[in-house]
Order: C-alpha cells, then structure tokens, then sequence
C-alpha cells in the first residue's frame, strides 16, 4: 500500500493498552520521574499547565528530539517526535518542523501503534490526477510557507485512542559561512510543552574549531538577522564542550524551563556559530573514496576598492516601516564605505531620481552628508518601475567604468532593493531579466533584496543568478533594519576578484563551479568533485585570483591517501548504520544538484531546463533528496514491524583526531612537491646561511671567496644596500643558540628574519621568516611558508614553494633566493633559520654596498706571496695549485687579505663550494668593520656608515 505524506490514518480503538497503563506511561514520560527528588521538582508540570494540559483535547507530544552531526560543514540532523493519544476516541496529531530552505530531506518515518510507514523519494510527475491533488499537498514555495530561508514540513496522522506515533525526519545541508561564522539553526516549535525536550549538536572540524558561541534562542522576528543583541548567554540547560576539533552543544530544557521561555510551546530558535581555523593558502582539500571536497576561505588580505551603485524603491508601498527602515540601514551603510570607494543612489518610482547625474563620487564627509540628505528627503509616491532603474543604474556604472581610470581591480556593483512587484514600464518578467542581463553584460553583479510578502521573490532570485549576485528576502518586521545591514556586511568587502581554482583534467571529473567573480570577506568558496585517477597518490591544486594590485597564485599538492585516513566507519559512536555514508561524496551531489537548480532557474531554452531537470532528479533520486522534481511517498513497512530507530551520526571524542583528516594543503607527501620547485630554482652561489656563512662567487675570474660573521644574538645586519640607486635594502636578524659540545664559539647564531625594501617605483616591503611572509605595498597580505603561492604586481613577484623556499624578483632584474631550515628534531643548538641567496643582480647599481652588495660589481684578484715577500698574481689556471699555500692572499680595493682554502656546504648541503676563506670577521675583506653594517632597525636603509635611514 502506497501513501501520501500530510494523508492522514485512521486506526480502529480496539487497538489500544489499557488506560491505566498507558497513563501510567504517560506520566512517566511527561514528568520524567526518577530517584532524585530535586529532578522530580525541576521536570514536575506547572500547575497551569496542567490545566491547559486537560483543556486540550490533541495529542501530547511525549518527546521532540533534534540529534545533528556536523562534519567539515555537512550537517545531518535528524528530528524524532513521540506523540500520544490519551483520549478515548482517535484524534489528530500534527507533526510540523521549519527546516533551513537550503537543506533537502532525505527520509521520513512514521510509527502509528504496530504499523511503521517509510518515505521514499520517486520522481514528481509533471502532471497530477484530480485525486492526487486533493491528497498532495504541493511543496512550500517562496511565496507559501517559506519564511526568510525557512520552509515548513508538515504530516499529520489520526492516533488512535490510548497510542502513540512516532515520527523521524532526516534532513541534510551544507553550512554556507557568512560574516565570518557558520550557523546551524534548529527551530524548536512544537506548539506545546514536551515531558522530554533535548537538542544535541556534535561538530567535527578537523581544521580546529574556533569561535563557538550559542546566543539566546531567536525567535521568528529576528530571523536572519544573524546579531543579537542585549542579552547574548546560551539559553537555560544548554550545555557547551569542545575540544580543538570536537564540540558537543547540548540543549534540555525541563517542562518549567520551557514555561519560562514561552508556555505555547514556540521556543524558538536554537542557533549555534561557529569559525574554523584558517589563512591565506589554498584552502582546505578532504578526500574520501573518491571524492573531494575544497573550502576556500583566504584571511588578512586588504580589501577592494568598490564603485556601487544603490537603487532604491521609493514607490507609495514603501510608505511607512518598510522606507524609515531602508533609510536607517543605508545610513549606516554610507557610514561603512571606505575613503577608496566610489558610489551613486537612485530612487525610484513611476519616476527615476539619480543623485548624481552621470557619475560616481568619491567617498567624502561632505559626499557622505550630502547622501544622507538626498535620502533623508525621499518619500514614498508612484508605482514601481523596476526595469527603468535597473536600465538607469547599469548605465549609470557602466559609463563610470568606460569613462574614467579606475582601479583595474576595484569592484563594481548595483545593489538594488524593493518591496513589490513591476507597475510601471516593462512589466513582464521575462523581458526585465533580458534587458537587465543586456545593459550589465557580465561587467558587474547585480545583488538583490525583497522586503516584504508582496515582492516577486523569483524575479529578484534570477536577476540576481543570472548577473553573479545574491538575494535576500525579508519579512517587514521591527528588525528589517539590521537586516539590510548585515546583508551589505556580507558583500561589503571584496577581497579577492576573477578566482578560479584547477585541477588536472585527466585526475577529476564533474567539479562543480570552479570559477568566482569576487570573494567577499567572511564568506567561504566550495568546489566539490569526482577523481577519475585512481593510480595517482596526489591532487594537485591551484587557485589563482586578484587581490587589488596584485595578482596571486596558490598551489599545492594534496595526498590521495587510504580511504581508511578520512573513513568515519568504525569511528565511536557510529555504529548504528549512517556511518557509512560519504559526507564528502553528499556534500558533492548537494552542490551538484544546487546547481543543476540554478542554471535550471536562469534557462529560457524549454528543452535544455528539460534536460537539467532530468538530471537533477536522477541525481536526487540517487542520493534519496527531495527536491523541487522528487516527491516523498510513504510505503508501508508491513504489518508488524519494529518501531523506527533514529539513524544518528554522533561521533564521541575518543580518537577522533586520529580516524578523521582534514588533508589541507601542507599535508602533501614530502618530497614530491619540494623536488619539483627546487628544480625551477636558479640561483648563484653567492649567499649568506648558516651560522651565517658568507660566500661571494666571482664568475669570471672562476673562485669564490668566503668568510664567518660571528654577531649576536639580535644584531640585524645589512645585506645588501643600494637604496639610492635601485632603491633595494636587505636586511637580516640573527637569532642565537647554544653552542654545540667541543665547540670553540660560546654561541650560535642564525638568520631568523629576512627584510626585503624597496622604494622604487613604489614604496613596498617584505619580512620573511621561517613561518610567514608579509607583504606590505599600502596593503597588508600575510602569506603562510608552509602553503606554495604566487603574488605578483606589476614590479614584484613573490612565490612560496611550500616549506622550502621564497624567491623575490623585483622589476626583472633583482632576484633573491630566501631557503627555508625546519628541523624536524632539532638538536639544543639548532634553530629554524633562512639562508639568503643573490639569483639575479642586474639591477642592483654598482654603488651597492652591504656585506654582499659591495662584491656584486667588483673583481677580486688573488694574489701569491712568494718567500721574500715579493707579489705575483695568480692565473686562473693556477688556482688549484694553491690550494694547500698558507701564504695565499687577495687584493681587494688596494688591501691585502690573508685566505686559506675550504670547502663549504651550500642549498641546504646539497652542494659543496671551494672557496678562499677570509678570517677574523672579514676583517680587511670588507669595507670597515662587520660592526659597521649592523643596523638599528629592520627598516633601516642607511647606505653609509653611521647613516640612519627609514623606509
């Protein structure tokens, strides 16, 4: 026998227990009766509730029960609800739960006394019997049900007299992250008091778990504000733990503490937030059997410049609470906007007001005062035309963009709201997205806002899909104000544009979309795949994207390790069957489906919305969604089968670190990644590393020299200084470390810092340390050494190879080499170190001077010092057969150096160098003393001694 879900059972009342013990049941569920009698006094039933209890005449509701497991952002939440029939004639109970629009159902169960009922989703027929209508309930649309991301479930079932009925849905989402956090919401309305009420959350982030907050519970005016304000402590009985990957939030209110939040039942909603630990890397890459899944959310980098353009509906329907709000968020908005910013307001009606005719202006106090006077003055009058201040605005920031040198990296945007639907002008839908996709010609995104219940939500949702933007829709209520706001938080702050992320075309196949206009801080980037390459033991990966004047490239390779590395099967507290399920494979076919939706949703060809229709229901049918082309039909499990059991992920802590990985980008296998950089690498042998050991190589006349700098611990000596000719210092900064047994020097010292300046043709510098690199050109950007990368502007480069090496090349002609030193074990005189390396010295000027620099365009001679002391110089076919002479010496600028022969170990001693050692700190080798090229600062840029310079 097939049934409908929301059809309702009859069941005849002979079926029932006996009342007495179906009361004494029922007593004991409701008031929870155990050996504590302080228990028995927090669980025991208010005395008005039991009056309202025995004025009712539905069924109780015994227990509602919400248990979810997230897993790197895939939730699984499962929703368990006993109900019982008390009474002596069969009544009808109502399951009803809002669940987040964005997540799809996938399976319902229903027990009613001996007889068990299950969903499973078939495909929804395009056209539907008489019969069948009158018995299906159609879907919760945007415009029926749905509530500010929210669409309500509902089944109802007649209980027969003296039973229960049970009910389990299962639904599954992907966290999308926004203003910084994740937020997992579970709406708590079940419409009356619950003997038994409990939520537990558990949430496994193996990148580590930050910021976890659990805020007071929201109700439904304040949804999708995502603030709160006042109070902001967890709700009564809620129960927070957390390791560094693991948390477990608990929520169990007893009866009295739901009368306190609100004696109808509708508590709320239970929301939790969270963040993940990350920086600016490729991001973090999981794999599991097959598939993978790659979350892109890059931190510390400066933001955009932005030219927006806010159009705004000031027809006669915007009178009253829906303009004073719209005007008191835009005030607040205006405030935000950053002094690079440009900007327009158009207001419209029948008629189209523009501020400032033809042009964007810059952010300015006067600018801004003037604004919110232009929008202080607006009042609602007219109908709505939407396709003329759409054409208007795009317009409007198209010439801006044709017309003036902007930034080539700013971003460009119409955010655009309203409260109705098209009255005035074009008022057919079709031709607004056509007209509206005609003037923005994929130059900029179009973001959109609805307030209201009488706003045309799927226009506003495909003009917004078809220009690269997003839509939020919101109710008319007290708090629409900080919506809006936090709606414009959201895109208000652009940091990366143009990034695309790819992998080997022949190692994947069905990678979802892998190209995105803009990042906007505090939001995350998803790609999600198959790999087709089973033979190969890496993925490798790379995101390419621009960030203000720079462009950036991030690479790495991510293992492909044993299924068993990301396997939850087996793992404590998964043994109940659901562990077997690929979260990464369903967070794949979640994203697939989504987007066979939209691009199903931005389609005007009937046969091709036909053809993502079809493959969006296989795909759903696949995984048992449902969506808008699946159905759920209930089937009857048979006669006397057992009462459905909850299938719950619910990981416990105990060796969770070790059975689930979060394979991020410095989890390659070694050595595969860093013998592919080292191999492009091409650099001289001239370099300071070690202890520091200096080597000076002299190509043409086929030696090198070498010498010791034996400073202390801080003292921060000067590499290279031409600041006044190439406008490049480099500077480096000694760490210090016990000296290793027998030794003859009372300590060690090492580079720990590597400063790189330069002031020409703009002001920029770089402070490299074994485990970061900052750059800083006017705008920030922190880059980790341990993730493989690329920025590039249009007179530097830098590029990472992870945990190996930074290479600097400036204007095309300087390039330095900055070797990285990790010691997986290190001994008490070992320390992580940089060695420094000169690549390319072309465009260093031959006044450069520092302990390097003063070599770079001078020849050193070699002489021979005979026994009487006379002087011959030394061919360079001679050089070998001086090695052993004690006597050997240099000339340099005029001065005599005594050198001896040795050998050092240079790139990480993977070469070995012969080379004319100078002794005594160099003394005579150099200009000076070694004391004369420390310097005071990092940033000092001092060129001659006892010169003081600041960048």
């Amino acid at each position: 026998m097939i049934l409908w879900l929301w059809l309702c059972w009859g069941f005849s009342t002979s079926a029932g227990q006996p009342d007495s013990e179906l009361m004494a049941r029922y007593l004991e569920e409701k008031l929870m009766a155990d050996y504590s009698i302080m228990e028995q006094v927090a669980r025991r039933v208010p005395r008005q509730a039991k009056f309202l209890q025995r004025l009712e005449t539905r069924p109780r509701m015994s227990e509602f029960t919400v248990k979810s497991t997230i897993i790197s952002r895939y939730a699984f939440t499962t929703v368990s609800c006993t109900m019982v029939n008390s009474g002596s004639e069969a009544r009808e109970g109502v399951f009803e739960m809002q669940i987040p629009a964005a997540a799809f159902i996938s399976n319902f169960t229903m027990s009613i006394g001996n007889k068990t009922y299950y969903g499973q989703v078939t495909g929804k027929e395009k056209k539907h019997s008489s019969d069948d209508k009158a018995r299906h309930k159609k879907p919760p649309s945007p415009t029926d049900g749905r509530e500010n991301g929210y669409e309500t479930f509902k089944a109802s079932v007649f209980i027969p007299r003296k039973m229960q009925a049970k009910f389990l849905l299962h639904y599954e989402e992907l966290l999308q992250r926004r203003l910084g956090k994740y937020e997992y919401t579970v709406s708590i309305r079940p419409q009356q008091l619950v003997g038994r009420l409990r939520v537990e959350v558990n949430i496994l982030e193996n990148s580590g778990i930050v910021s976890l907050e659990v805020p007071p519970l929201r109700n439904s005016k304040h949804k999708g504000n995502g603030k709160v304000e006042g109070d902001v402590s967890p709700p009564p009985s809620t129960v927070v733990g957390h390791t560094k990957t693991l948390a477990k939030v608990t929520f169990n209110p007893s009866v009295v503490e739901q009368t306190r939040i609100a004696r109808n039942g509708i508590l709320g909603d239970f929301i939790i937030r969270y963040d993940v630990n990350r920086e600016l890397s490729v991001g973090d890459v999981q794999i599991l059997n097959g598939y993978f899944v790659h979350y892109f959310a890059p931190t510390d980098l400066p933001p955009l410049p932005k030219n927006v353009v806010f159009v705004l509906d000031s027809s006669a329907s915007m009178v009253g609470t829906k303009l004073k709000q719209t005007k008191e968020a835009l005030f607040t908005i205006l405030q935000d906007l950053r002094p690079e910013d440009h900007f327009n307001i158009i207001g419209f009606s029948n008629r189209i007001k523009v501020w400032q005719q033809d042009r964007l202006v810059p952010v300015t106090p006067n600018n801004i005062r003037d604004a919110k006077k232009y929008i202080h003055n607006m009042s609602p009058t007219g109908g709505t035309n939407i396709n003329g201040a759409l054409q208007t605005g795009a317009k409007l920031l198209n010439d801006y963009i044709a017309q003036n040198d902007i930034d080539a990296r700013s971003v460009s945007l119409i955010i655009f709201l309203t409260d109705g639907r098209p009255t005035v002008g074009e008022t057919q839908s079709s031709k607004i997205l056509s007209n509206t996709k005609d003037a923005i010609r994929d130059k900029f995104c179009l973001f959109t806002i609805g307030i209201g219940n009488d706003v045309d939500h799927k226009l506003l949702e495909r003009m917004a899909l078809e220009n690269c933007g997003m839509t939020r829709h919101f109710q008319e209520d007290d708090d629409a104000a900080s919506h809006l706001k936090g709606f414009y938080d959201e895109i208000g702050t652009p940091l990366l544009s143009d990034i695309r992320v790819d992998y080997p075309e022949d190692n994947v196949e069905q990678v979802t979309q892998n190209f995105f206009p803009n990042y906007f801080n505090g939001s995350e980037i998803i790609i999600a795949g198959k790999l087709i390459n089973h033979t190969s033991d890496s993925l490798h990966v790379e995101v390419t994207a621009s960030n203000s004047k720079k462009y950036i490239l991030l690479k790495t390779d991510v293992a492909i390790d044993l299924p068993s590395r990301n396997d939850i099967r087996g793992v404590p507290g998964l043994e109940d069957g659901k562990g077997d399920k690929n979260y990464i494979e369903r967070a794949w076919s979640y994203l697939t489906i989504k987007e066979l939706l939209n691009s199903r949703l931005k389609s005007d060809d009937n046969q091709e919305k036909d053809y993502l229709m079809e493959k969006a229901k296989s795909m759903a049918l696949t995984y048992n969604f449902v969506t808008p082309f699946t159905v759920l039909k209930m089937r009857e499990a048979g006669l006397h089968s057992e009462t459905p059991q909850e299938e719950l992920i619910s990981p416990s802590t105990d060796g969770i670190g070790e059975k689930l990985q979060s394979l991020q980008g410095h989890k390659a296998p070694p050595g595969i990644r860093r013998q592919q950089d080292k191999q492009r690498i091409k650099i001289s042998k001239t370099s300071a590393d070690g202890d520091p050991h200096f080597v000076i190589d002299f190509p043409s006349s086929k030696f090198s020299v070498c010498f010791n700098i034996d400073g202390e611990p801080g003292d921060i000596l000067r590499l290279v200084s031409d600041h006044k000719e190439s406008g490049i210092t480099v500077n480096g900064q000694l760490i210090g470390a016990p000296a290793p047994p027998n030794g003859h020097k009372k300590h060690r010292t090492y580079f720990s810092t590597i400063t790189i300046l330069s002031n020409k043709p703009e002001r920029s510098y770089l402070e490299i340390t074994p485990k970061r690199v900052i750059l800083d050109d006017g705008e920030r950007l922190l880059l980790s050494c341990d993730r493989s990368a690329v920025v590039r502007s249009s007179s530097l480069e830098v590029s990472i190879s992870a945990n190996s090496n930074i290479t600097v090349t400036i204007r095309d002609t300087i390039s330095f080499v900055i070797l990285i030193h990790h010691y997986k074990k290190p001994a008490p005189y070992q320390r992580n170190h940089l060695g420094f390396y000169i690549s390319n010295s072309k465009g260093l000027s031959s006044d450069s001077h520092g302990l390097l620099g003063q070599f770079l365009n001078h020849e050193v001679k070699l002489l021979q010092e005979s026994l009487n002391t006379s002087h011959q110089q030394v061919g360079q076919n001679q050089t070998e057969a001086l090695k052993p002479s004690p006597t050997t010496t240099l000339k340099v600028k005029g001065r005599l150096v005594p050198v001896v022969w040795k050998q050092r170990r240079i790139y990480n001693g993977q070469q070995e160098v012969d080379c004319w050692f100078a002794k005594n700190n160099a003394d005579k080798l150099i200009d000076g003393s070694y004391k004369d090229y420390l310097a005071s600062h990092p940033f000092d840029t001092g060129t001659s001694f006892g010169t003081i310079n600041s960048l």
